[in-house]
């Protein structure tokens, strides 16, 4: 048996992730079987290198392994698909060649134009098939001379896909419903669907255990592997971790994050055992059992499909279940390691030690930056300049922006931030007050952009979050106009 988890280095490491991770792991160990790590960054403008270590570092900070994957190395590598094209291209070739596959010719402006058509008529957007048509030999001589195109899969103008689901069955697709996969992007790279297919091959995996979001890709990859001849893996979609509401876990609603709840102190073990709660109930009624447990009892088959709700509450409980049943030794060195490394410490000292006149200042004054959230109301934002309306977009807008950024680190949050001071017109030494409030719970602080890279991407985007919450939140229209906003920064330009 063989298993794998594929993230995309496109942003922070997901607690879906951990989810998706901790059932292959249990399952191919269960087993006898590998679980591998594979990182899927086709999507080139967005996968960055510091997004593929923290979802390493968070993974490893989990306490699960891998037996394959980029940084422990394996036969059938290489395990990031970026360093896979060549690969991919043979692949789509001989998809070209047996004619299941053809290049699509189509200009951007000529997709959106038949989009905005299919938006107009009511009716499901997918690709009209404009191309399918043209003659292979034309085909290869458009291609020789250098117009652009993509590869796109055929779909049978007829009939059913059954995907067989481990725990939901036979589910049926039309393929009437089914797009034109683009397998091939102009660049040459592939697209998820190509890249998953063969890389789930060549690399032997036997049982694809992922989201239910990946269920109605699940026909598409089917008729590949019958294009290709292979033998399709075991599919199994697993319930998306829900909100209390239900709704679909999101950052909006709940920190989602694994790296926030390593920074707000949960111990990993605690947040293995919350979601392997989600996956199989608690033996007569234990709650607190280990990953080696989980993996002894974990039955696929009896994992409910309910949607599961991450609830935070029940993850405190556990979490301070773990931490009393340390030794004062053990909580001790927990503690350090959790907050105060060496490195982190001098640096903080650093910042405070023209700001203290006893060592009984330190404390109180660095204390919001070893805190989870900082007490924020409505009238905390009392003593800044600016009115109610202009600092819910501002914390909303610093939120976003920041998250959209590659990195994390004193000069792009400044960046940011006094590019949201641009935008909104305002002298930055004004809305600075707004930010320290929300990041600290004080209009004065150590130096802003200093103590937000100290805090980390993700306790700021929640501090954020809950000072927004604080002050009314935004409503769907406002984000909708908001996020919308270019955003260009001149420092020239800014007002100080």
């Amino acid at each position: 048996m063989r298993t794998r988890v594929a993230p995309s280095p496109t942003g922070g490491p997901h607690v879906g992730t951990a989810y998706v991770a901790l059932v292959n792991y249990c399952f191919a160990k269960q087993q006898g079987g590998d679980f591998l790590l594979r990182i899927e960054d086709t999507d080139q403008a967005r996968s960055t290198p510091e997004s593929e270590h923290a979802i390493l570092a968070a993974l490893r900070w989990t306490g699960l392994s891998w037996d394959e994957g980029p940084d422990v190395g394996g036969p059938h590598g290489p395990y990031r698909q970026s360093e896979r094209s060549e690969i991919y291209r043979r692949y789509a070739e001989q998809l070209l060649l047996q004619g299941d596959a053809f290049r699509c010719f189509c200009t951007p402006e000529r997709l959106e134009a038949m989009r905005a058509a299919q938006r107009a008529a009511g009716i499901p957007q997918k690709y009209d098939g404009h191309c399918v048509a043209v003659p292979a030999g034309e085909s290869a001589e458009r291609a020789a001379a250098g117009e652009s195109y993509v590869v796109r899969m055929k779909i049978p103008e007829t009939g059913v896909c059954v995907v067989n689901d481990l725990a939901r069955g036979p589910v049926p697709y039309e393929y009437a419903t089914v797009d034109m996969q683009v397998l091939l992007k102009s660049d040459g790279l592939p697209t998820y669907h190509l890249a998953n297919v063969v890389d789930d091959h060549l690399m032997e995996i036997t049982h694809v255990i992922r989201g239910e979001e990946w269920m109605p890709s699940a026909p598409k990859h089917l008729l590949l592997y019958g294009y290709f001849g292979w033998e399709p893996p075991v599919l199994m979609h697993l319930p998306l971790l829900r909100n209390p509401d239900k709704s679909k876990l999101s950052k909006r609603k709940n920190p989602t994050g694994i790296l926030f709840y390593q920074r707000m102190g949960y111990l990993p073990e605690a947040l293995l055992n919350f979601l392997g709660l989600l996956l199989a109930p608690a033996p007569e009624g234990r709650e607190i059992f280990g990953v080696d447990d989980l993996t002894r009892r974990l039955d696929l088959v009896k994992i409910s499909l309910g949607g599961p709700v991450f609830d935070t509450v029940k993850l405190d409980w556990l979490n301070g279940q773990y931490l009393r049943a340390l030794t004062a030794g053990e909580l001790v060195a927990r503690t350090l390691a959790w907050g105060f490394d060496r490195e982190r410490v001098d640096r903080i000292a650093e910042l405070a030690r023209s700001r203290v006149a006893r060592l009984s200042d330190v404390v109180p004054s660095t204390a919001y930056l070893f805190a989870g959230r900082v007490e924020v109301t409505k009238d905390s934002f009392a003593g800044t300049k600016l009115p109610p309306e202009q600092i819910r977009k501002a914390l909303a807008l610093a939120m976003w922006r920041l998250d959209a950024e590659h990195t994390f680190d004193m000069a792009t949050v400044e960046r940011v931030l006094k590019g949201v001071g641009e935008t909104l017109g305002v002298k930055f030494r004004d809305l600075s007050r707004v930010f320290y409030v929300a990041m600290t719970g004080s209009a004065t602080a150590l130096p802003l952009f200093d103590s937000m890279e100290l805090l980390g991407r993700d306790i700021c985007r929640e501090r954020f979050r809950f000072a927004l919450d604080a002050v009314g939140g935004v409503t769907n229209k406002e984000q909708k106009e908001w996020q919308a906003i270019p955003f260009s920064y001149d420092y020239a330009a800014v007002p100080t």
